[in-house]
């Protein structure tokens, strides 16, 4: 008898439906086809051992599975409870009539219950999109799973409760989730938040004009001077997630086994900081098993990339096209793979060897040339992706002991987010651009336009800072942000005069 159940295999951040053929005839040989590794090829004892634990077993005959489409590789120990409930639909043990309208996911243990699998969202959509009635997976899945509309969710903690569904001796309560009506941002609380940080106003500042117009940051300053807690507090006033971006985001989580059991929707954008040990495969992703990479868990979040020259320059350099390009190309002999990576990236460094060039009280100790020898650590390439350079100075006693709140993250919030309204209509109807740092230069002049005045003094800064030609993109792009946040619709002398402020490792005296 030949049976056909349904599963799928995740590729990216997106699934290919597999179909299971088994088919029993006499004999007592047993065949897996259609490309499986390794893990698959075992789920043979895994299933016999659920089986016989459960009261059934795999019949002494021969067996066929053939695992189509032949060409795709099938990976991981998510398809047992798909071969397991074909085996015993070709066996006559279960009905068939069901078969056909669901896909069956899970990972057998040997006493029969289901373990939770990877990339359970991205399979709940492709069994949508495919016509499929439901989808029944491990129960530690199903809430991710159920934020899919119009799709049956069942979430199965053992075998016996699969078959029972499909012979119709019990029903199942399917899985539901009120995420796509009630996903309530003003809900979200963060961990950090710029109200407990005393001085620093002008770091502040900077950073609430990278998170309003998405502009990569570097903080530059001496140890201990609050780089890496003012960069934590980022995510804070960054714009929530709508439900598009939460569900890709969601989808690397779950593609990456990273979203944890019985979660839905990530509500709150990425942090992620990486060590500066990383390798090249983790930053960007890769391996046998191609997996999302630290910066696509970041996707429509924020990269922390803390002491900045101590990362090798190899990882560095592999930063600049998923900067660019948004979006990351593993490449293999049978497959092409992309992941997301639309990230902010912030990065901090000491700004020498010792970590005491230009502070306002302490000697630097490093010689004439180490500073600029540490700088150029960084690649220009890289830092001509970096659009805002803000030097951080230390906080004095008195700013430190005051008692006054400074500003809460959530008003900060409110007019970034304002700010980001005046880009969404600004590029409306432009696809992939939806903030000011993704300006292509041929609509640069049309969208930052500024008077002979401005001209004037941009040229001044440039010929005065010794300022290179890569940062005349950025200081109107960030002029443009500044100008947003103003709700002005021209860029006026101010918002340059502030964009030309931040870029001070272009400078040519930096480090002399």
């Amino acid at each position: 008898m030949l049976v056909k159940t349904f599963g799928s295999a995740v590729f990216g951040i997106q699934a290919i439906t597999v179909t299971v053929e088994v088919y029993m005839d006499q004999g007592i040989q047993f065949f897996m086809v259609g490309l499986p590794d390794n893990a698959v090829k075992e789920s043979h004892q895994r299933i016999e051992s659920a089986l016989r634990n459960n009261g059934y077993r795999i019949p002494g005959k021969k067996i066929i599975i053939n695992m189509a489409p032949a060409d795709i590789r099938k990976e991981g120990s998510s398809y047992d409870l798909t071969i397991a409930i074909g085996i015993l639909a070709a066996n006559e043990e279960i009905k068939t009539d069901r078969l056909e309208h669901y896909m069956i996911m899970g990972e057998l243990s040997l006493d029969g219950g289901l373990l939770p699998i990877k990339g359970a969202l991205p399979i709940a959509i492709e069994a949508r999109k495919n016509g499929f009635k439901g989808i029944l997976l491990p129960i530690q899945n199903a809430q991710e799973a159920s934020i899919v509309g119009d799709l049956e969710v069942y979430g199965i903690a053992t075998i016996t409760e699969v078959i029972a569904f499909f012979n119709r001796t019990a029903e199942l309560p399917r899985a539901r989730t009120n995420e796509p009506s009630g996903f309530d941002h003003n809900r979200i609380e963060y961990e950090y938040d710029f109200a407990d940080v005393r001085g620093q106003e002008n770091i502040k500042r900077a950073l609430e004009i990278a998170a309003a117009g998405g502009h990569n940051v570097i903080l530059i300053g001496p140890p201990g001077a609050g780089k890496t807690m003012l960069a934590k507090r980022l995510p804070s006033i960054l714009p929530p997630l709508n439900l598009e971006e939460a569900v890709e985001t969601t989808k690397i989580h779950s593609v990456a086994g990273k979203l944890g059991t019985n979660r839905s929707l990530v509500s709150r954008r990425p942090f992620r900081a990486p060590h500066h040990t990383v390798s090249n495969v983790a930053l960007v992703g890769g391996g046998s098993i191609p997996q999302p990479g630290e910066i696509s868990m970041a996707h429509n979040g924020v990269l922390f990339l803390d002491e900045l020259p101590e990362f090798k320059r190899t990882v560095l350099e592999v930063l600049r096209q998923p900067m660019e390009d948004r979006v990351v190309t593993i490449s293999r002999t049978k497959m092409t793979l992309e992941y997301p990576a639309s990230f902010m990236l912030v990065a901090a460094m000491n700004p020498c060897p010792c970590g005491y060039y230009n502070h306002p009280s302490l000697d630097c100790q490093c010689g004439s040339g180490e500073v600029k020898k540490y700088i150029n650590r960084i690649s220009g390439p890289l830092f001509d992706r970096i659009d805002i350079h803000i030097e951080v100075v230390p906080v004095d006693f008195k700013k430190l002991s005051e008692c006054c709140q400074s500003e809460r993250s959530e008003l900060i919030r409110g007019r970034v987010i304002a700010a980001r309204h005046i880009q969404e209509k600004r590029f409306e109807g432009l696809n992939g651009i939806y903030c000011n740092s993704q300006l292509p230069s041929n609509m640069l002049r049309q969208v930052c336009k500024i008077n002979e005045t401005g001209n004037l003094l941009l040229k001044t800064a440039m010929d005065k800072l010794g300022l290179s030609a890569r940062a005349y993109d950025r200081i109107l792009k960030v002029s443009r942000t500044i100008a947003d946040l103003d709700q002005c619709a021209d860029i006026k002398l101010e918002h340059l005069a502030e964009a030309i402020n931040y870029r001070s490792l272009d400078r040519d005296n930096w480090g002399k």
